[in-house]
């Protein structure tokens, strides 16, 4: 049985990696094979770019620049861990993958989205999300939520206009493309988050067809 794919987008501080977290283990109660991984990285070779993308002075890179790495990153990625897992029947669980290209390179970094889109045919060819949530809240209490979290991600030092431009970009292809992408309002509590995520997923597994789930 072919796994499937599930990634989680959105703004800086949104708490996705939390609710990664918490559906994996719901999930794994529920019977599945679960794994979870990232990007920037999610391989070895990829986790060697990640550490040239996010660290350093936000001039760094072109956004081409970036864009490119990042698809460099996400090439090896698909072929070592997420193409053999979902191989396997596992659901893939990935914290940003295409959309946050999309979004912060394209619509952000000001990429014309037909390049973008022709490099993202070519990298991910029929490997696309079965599912992606997109974590949504005001920018400003995500890099207020993000700052508090330590760290120095380059990213999160592009200034609020840009990631007003992220944001915008997020919900434009949440809106494109509603039956994918499912909108998470992030500035909820915790458990109300994790509670319309649940009650998302426990429509859309049936749907897919997965495993065994009660």
């Amino acid at each position: 049985m072919h796994g499937s794919f599930i990634t989680f987008e959105g703004v800086e501080g949104a708490g996705k990696s939390t609710q990664i977290v918490v559906l994996a283990d719901w999930l794994r109660d529920a019977g599945y094979t679960v794994m979870m991984t990232r990007e920037p990285g999610g391989a070895p070779q990829a986790e060697q770019i990640r550490d040239l993308l996010v660290s350093g002075d936000t001039a760094s890179w072109t956004d081409m620049g970036e864009c490119l790495l990042m698809n460099a990153a996400r090439t090896e990625h698909l072929a070592r861990t997420i193409r053999p897992a979902l191989k396997a029947g596992s659901i893939v669980l990935c914290d940003r993958f295409m959309d946050s290209t999309r979004a912060y390179q394209g619509g952000a970094g000001g990429i014309d989205m037909t390049a973008l889109r022709q490099i993202e045919r070519a990298v991910v060819g029929n490997t696309g999300p079965d599912l992606t949530f997109i974590f949504d809240l005001p920018v400003a209490a995500g890099l207020e939520r993000a700052k508090t979290r330590g760290g120095d991600d380059r990213f999160e030092k592009k200034g609020r206009a840009y990631h007003e431009r992220v944001r915008s970009a997020f919900l434009q292809i949440a809106a494109e493309e509603p039956d994918r992408c499912k909108v998470i309002q992030a500035d909820q509590t915790q458990d109300k988050v994790t509670q319309d995520i649940l009650a998302i997923i426990k429509a859309w597994l049936p749907v897919k067809g997965g495993g065994h789930h009660d």
